[in-house]
């Protein structure tokens, strides 16, 4: 039997932590998916205008699929909380912005928008518009910023830091694009489409990110050190 603390040993914390980070990812993986479905539903059925307002119009008071939407969007924030529990020991400041990310996320899904979601300095908006906006910028800034962190941090894993890269890359000209647009152009098309840009691309990295991280732990030698071997050879012609 190999002695705890000597190489090769997997101890029976390690082990849990592993498993913990799999079970994380996977779920992850499931909120994002489940939310992603539930947001596109409550956008596609509702009477929406389409591509030239917000995706948050579909949650506004009085919307049939309201509840539908507050449901994919609590489901949006739960995958980035478990996101940031399913990362290996040693990455830092992702956790903590991706935690963030949940909070605003959460926020804007809890305080919704009037009809329209009217923003500055084109339309005037109430209390409650500018915190529901307030917190969806926060909650793509938290998400994008824990994206360049994770590309740049060793100890996420070649797979993480591979999907972390292309990413942040296409969502850090889109955000930019689509706060210029707000600022220059106001509602419409334009600002519409880059939104449901950069909200796509952030499920989809969230999901490879969350299948990512259960596979890596998955394989990890501690998980591995769990599942029962063959019996050798040796041991059989003995």
């Amino acid at each position: 039997m190999v002695e705890p603390g000597r190489p090769g040993t997997t101890t029976a914390p390690t082990v849990r932590a592993d498993v913990a980070r799999r079970v994380a990812g996977s779920a992850a993986a499931g909120c994002a998916v489940a939310g992603a479905a539930a947001v596109t539903v409550a956008v596609v059925a509702g009477p929406g205008p389409g591509f030239t307002g917000y995706v948050s119009e579909a949650g506004i008071a009085g919307s049939a699929h309201a509840l539908t939407y507050r449901i994919g969007i609590l489901a949006l924030a739960a995958a980035l909380l478990l996101i940031g529990a399913a990362l290996p020991p040693g990455v830092w400041a992702a956790p903590a912005l991706l935690a963030t990310g949940a909070v605003f996320t959460a926020v804007s899904g809890a305080v919704t928008c009037s009809a329209g979601c009217p923003l500055p300095p084109f339309e005037r908006a109430t209390v409650a518009d500018l915190v529901h906006g307030g917190a969806s910028i926060a909650a793509t800034a938290a998400v994008v910023f824990a994206m360049v962190t994770l590309a740049v941090s060793g100890p996420a894993g070649p797979a993480v830091r591979r999907l972390a890269g292309p990413a942040a890359a296409l969502a850090l000209p889109l955000c930019a694009a689509v706060g210029l647009a707000m600022l220059v152009l106001g509602r419409g098309t334009f600002v519409g489409v880059l939104e449901r840009l950069i909200l796509a691309l952030a499920v989809l990295w969230g999901v490879a990110t969350a299948t990512a991280l259960a596979l890596a732990a998955e394989s990890s030698p501690a998980v591995r050190s769990l599942t029962p071997t063959a019996p050798s050879d040796e041991r059989k012609s003995a």
